[in-house]
């Protein structure tokens, strides 16, 4: 059993379908109206761009021409990149430039004359310090941000257990994990839509939030699968003493998924920030 990896084409690719569906369409069309009406070509910083998948939702929905800056510290993902069928609201062709950059080294005036910033599924994985590093970059550019499908540490899984106490045991640890140090870096985990949030409050900035959670049933049960055994794997990783208890849960969770009987709703939030 391992936990969830959040840098493979493969997981992109199982997830892509239900962040989609989850994403906030609200706030991106409000993104919109605080872009309408371009003079030229806007230019996109997308962070932790991964596959492509926050441009492949978003481009359709923003007016153009637009330019997209791919930016993703790992040069293996970006190698999965295909914006080849990607258009604006207009139905025109995006252009893109790919940055194999890691955010500790992001440039302080990075988004200088951009009209926005996105990221997916990044806040969570982030430090401290990245989170700061990053609004401050938006702020001085003042250039709004999307930032979409953030864990926030909250799990429904139905049909409920009897005795739910190894459940809970579970969500915990994991919510741990997620703010665990790995290689010298602490995320922040559940707490980033907050911390960023505070972050652009703090400099006087609007915000806004959605709640934007997965919606796993039997049509996504490859999915589910693969979320149960890296949840519980997490877990363990971070709490080796729950086995003997998480190994049984584990294997019934994933006996009603084969079933069809077994459904997940996973929180996330969506994050819209932009300068007063």
């Amino acid at each position: 059993m391992t936990s969830i990896s959040t840098a493979t084409a493969g997981w992109l690719a199982l997830r892509a379908p239900a962040d989609d569906d989850a994403r906030s369409a609200d706030l991106a069309h409000h993104l919109a109206r605080l872009l309408a009406s371009p003079s030229g070509p806007i230019v996109l910083h997308d962070l932790g761009a991964g596959t492509g998948s926050m441009t492949r939702w978003l481009a359709p929905r923003l007016p153009g021409p637009q330019r997209w800056v791919l930016r993703d510290g790992d040069a293996d993902i970006v190698e999965h990149l295909d914006l080849r069928t990607v258009v604006d609201s207009a139905g025109r062709p995006v252009t893109s430039e790919v940055v194999v950059e890691h955010l500790a080294s992001l440039p302080s005036d990075a988004f200088q004359g951009a009209a926005a910033v996105t990221a997916s599924a990044l806040l969570d994985v982030v430090t401290e310090a990245e989170a700061v590093h990053v609004v401050a970059a938006c702020v001085a550019a003042r250039t709004p941000a999307l930032f979409s499908l953030s864990v926030t540490g909250t799990v429904r899984v139905h049909p409920a257990e009897r005795h739910d106490e190894t459940e809970h045991a579970i969500a915990s640890a994991f919510n741990d994990h997620q703010r665990r140090e790995a290689a010298g870096r602490r995320m922040l985990g559940p707490d980033a839509v907050g911390r960023v949030a505070a972050l652009f409050a703090d400099a006087g900035w609007n915000v806004r939030t959605a709640a934007t959670p997965w919606q796993l049933a039997h049509a996504r049960t490859a999915l589910m699968r693969e979320w149960v055994d890296g949840w519980v794997g997490a877990a363990l990783e971070q709490r080796p003493e729950l086995a003997s208890e998480a190994i049984g849960y584990r294997d019934r969770r994933l006996a009603q998924a084969a079933h069809g009987r077994l459904r997940v709703t996973v929180a996330h939030e969506d994050l819209l920030a932009w300068p007063r």
